[in-house]
């Protein structure tokens, strides 16, 4: 197979219309394993570049930077030129009081660790992997916008766990009244049980030209079929050992989607995580939804969904199946 490739929201790049997630590069497990090291990490690259994948997401804080290194290892390989490469800044980095946030200070240091742990002079899209509250507004926007005028940043994004559209409208009106680079992409949580973001968040993006790429979009392993209803979770997976992750997503209304989701999957005969990714790809405000994989096998498996066509009945379907809170 091999993906098609879409605008990076409103802006003249092209990226593939699937985005590969490295949180889990060199990140510990509760019983100190690393969840994928440098050598599987090389294999998942490979196995998105060799299905026309481009879109590769990753964070200063994922693996406590080692993320960022095995991608810009593997770079070394590749021509840096065929990839659009996004990052995020937010997450504590040092103990020290400024080591957090998007106060100058940190986001100056953090760029530059950045860029060195990823082998380039520069990244595509950079996004404040949170937003701070305790650094005034003008602040991080003019230091953002420094760094798309010095070449280290081609786009602004913002990623966010908690709808907050009048904060970016903030942001992005005073962009446009300073002549800072605004924001021009959000990374929301969002699938077919977490709808938050619908109404005033997606709304907000619509009218802003903002693009919409993402995370979550299997929420957590939810919507693969795992979980059945009213049945203990299986031993190893996320719910039987998060309990607040099974108390948010093991209830009667995600069940329901679910249930629309499995039957969908069985119309157009493919896996409900296929499904429930390629729902996401039909939505007109998506650019590229985020998938992480542990292996190449499951990586390929959920690259499949770039070749089913939903509907728009089936679409519909999945949409209604959960009663949407505007926000």
């Amino acid at each position: 197979m091999s993906l098609e490739t879409v605008p990076l929201g409103h802006t003249g790049t092209k990226v593939s219309e699937i985005a590969f997630g490295t949180w889990r590069f060199g990140r510990r497990n509760d019983t100190g394993d690393i969840e994928v090291d440098a050598e599987r990490a090389h294999e998942l690259l490979d196995t998105f570049a060799d299905a026309g994948g481009t879109f590769i997401d990753t964070a200063d804080m994922y693996g406590d930077g080692a993320s960022e290194e095995y991608i810009g290892e593997w770079l070394e390989t590749r021509d840096r030129e065929d990839f659009v490469i996004a990052s995020k800044i937010f997450w504590p980095t040092r103990d020290d009081v400024n080591g957090r946030g998007l106060n100058r200070k940190h986001l100056r240091r953090q760029i530059d660790l950045v860029l060195d742990r990823l082998g380039t002079d520069y990244i595509d899209l950079l996004y404040i992997h949170r937003w701070d509250d305790e650094t005034p507004v003008e602040e991080f926007m003019r230091t953002l916008d420094s760094f798309v005028r010095d070449g280290k940043v081609n786009y602004l994004g913002t990623s966010t766990l908690e709808p907050n559209a009048w904060k970016v409208v903030k942001a992005n009106e005073l962009a446009d009244r300073r002549g800072y680079e605004p924001f021009r992409l959000a990374q929301p949580r969002y699938n077919a049980v977490n709808r938050e973001v619908e109404g005033n968040y997606l709304e907000m993006c619509a009218d802003y030209d903002i693009g919409v790429i993402p995370w979550s979009p299997l929420a957590g392993g939810f919507l693969t079929g795992k979980y059945r209803r009213n049945e203990a979770p299986p031993a190893e997976s996320r719910a039987a050992n998060d309990q607040r992750f099974a108390n948010s997503y093991l209830v009667s209304d995600n069940f329901d989607v679910l249930d629309v989701v499995e039957s969908v999957a069985e119309d157009v005969g493919a896996s409900p995580a296929q499904v429930s990714l390629a729902w996401l790809m039909h939505h007109p405000q998506i650019t590229a939804p985020i998938i992480g994989a542990r292996t190449p096998t499951q990586l390929e498996e959920d690259l499949v969904a770039a070749e089913i066509d939903l509907t728009n009945d089936q679409f519909e379907r999945i949409a209604s199946a959960k009663h949407r809170r505007s926000v």
